[in-house]
């Protein structure tokens, strides 16, 4: 069994963190922001904005859901102190109409002040992501204390491995178990990269125009790398889609040491970057300010690689799943086939519960399939439980 835990986070006091990374990228970065924001504000003396609004009759994403004339029009011609953009924000919804059955979010956020700038539309598109959540009036919870977690080491017969992903900078004052090297996307040895190929470390350029159209490959490979620990238990992806992911991971049912392993290293990381005057954006109405909606809260996916090979066949599978609040993948990620009936299971929310209790969630649900696995194993009949409550009342 495999398991894993990842969060996405991006930092305060960015062209600081950017420029030791990539000073050159972060030049050009700008320079090509502020020449399109000046052929926008051209245009919106031009046209009223009644004019710019884009056709979404055939789109199906949280963005085309939520976006009216009237909020278009209020928002079309605001700026972020960064200079984002509205139309930058919703760019990747427009040109990306999405599938009839598979609902995207359809937006994203260009720095920590989109959520502020633009809520009239990021808001509802939040709450529709989040299945209810209402960041006017809500507030996310945060935990990182590995101790409350229970029953979280699993039966090796049909557990592959557990992993867990968050961030880097000062890295280099990581010490013990957390100790390790960064590589640097754009100076690596072939030696380096075919051993992070060969390791499943390596993330790709973004070719999907989800994400290209949201500017994620921008100056590739420039101020793009990735750290590992020694023990290649602990990764750091630095500028991937967010600023960081973080991964914490190892074969093997114990889940809760893979949890206390993310907690610690991002515990000091986190105060290595604030010694050198930077920090994780968050607030308490979206917990980590990430750059697509879907991920804000946590930023936090528990995935354990689970084998159900009676399980994965039954009809009720998919609303067993549904009631726990867990969603499944292939061993390879999204849009990934199953390999040996081994599916990748993870938490479904991010926002709205702490990260002890999306954990907790998954090693109970990740419990209750075993169990459902051995009891179609002797032959005996399964329950579809009740289904969980997804917010504290």
């Amino acid at each position: 069994m495999a398991s894993s835990f990842t969060r996405l986070l991006s930092g305060r006091n960015t062209a600081v963190l950017l420029a030791s990374l990539g000073a050159s990228t972060m030049a050009t970065g700008y320079l090509m922001t502020d020449s399109n924001n000046v052929l926008a504000d051209q245009r919106k003396k031009l046209y009223p904005p009644s004019a710019d609004f884009p056709d979404l009759r055939k789109h199906n994403n949280c963005m085309a859901h939520s976006l009216t004339p009237a909020i278009y029009g209020k928002l079309r011609d605001k700026v972020t102190p960064n200079n984002w953009t509205l139309d930058q924000c919703i760019q990747t919804g427009v040109d990306n109409p999405g599938h009839p059955f598979i609902k995207t979010v359809g937006m994203v956020a260009g720095d920590e002040e989109s959520y502020e700038v633009f809520a009239d539309i990021f808001d509802p598109v939040i709450k529709d992501r989040h299945n209810g959540y209402d960041p006017k009036t809500m507030k996310h919870p945060t935990d990182l204390d590995a101790s409350k977690i229970t029953n979280a080491v699993f039966d090796d017969r049909y557990v592959l491995s557990s992993p867990r992903r968050a961030l880097a900078a000062a890295l280099a004052g990581l010490k013990g178990d957390l100790a390790g090297h960064y590589y640097s996307l754009g100076d690596m040895t072939d030696k380096e990269q075919q051993q992070l190929i060969d390791d499943h470390f390596l993330f790709d350029k973004p070719i999907s125009p989800l994400l290209t159209c949201a500017f994620m490959a921008r100056d590739w490979p420039d101020a793009r790398g990735i750290w590992h620990n020694n023990e290649k238990t602990f990764l750091i992806w630095v500028n991937e889609e967010d600023h960081t992911r973080v991964i914490s991971m190892e074969k093997g049912g114990n889940m809760k040491r893979v949890f206390e392993r993310f907690c610690r290293g991002l515990q000091q990381v986190e105060k290595l970057i604030k010694e050198r005057g930077w920090e994780f954006m968050w607030n308490e109405r979206l917990g980590y300010i990430l750059t697509c909606p879907s991920n804000l809260g946590t930023g936090l996916r528990a995935g354990v690689h689970v084998r159900l090979p009676n399980l994965s066949k039954d009809a009720r599978f998919g609303k067993i799943l549904e009631n726990l609040r867990l969603q499944k993948r292939g061993t390879g990620g999204v849009d990934t086939a199953a390999t040996g009936d081994t599916f990748d299971i993870s938490n479904n929310d991010r926002l709205g519960k702490s990260e002890v209790e999306l954990v907790q969630l998954v090693v109970d649900g990740v419990n209750y399939l075993i169990e459902c696995e051995k009891k179609l194993e002797r032959g005996q009949d399964i329950k579809i439980p009740a289904p969980i409550v997804q917010f504290r009342k």
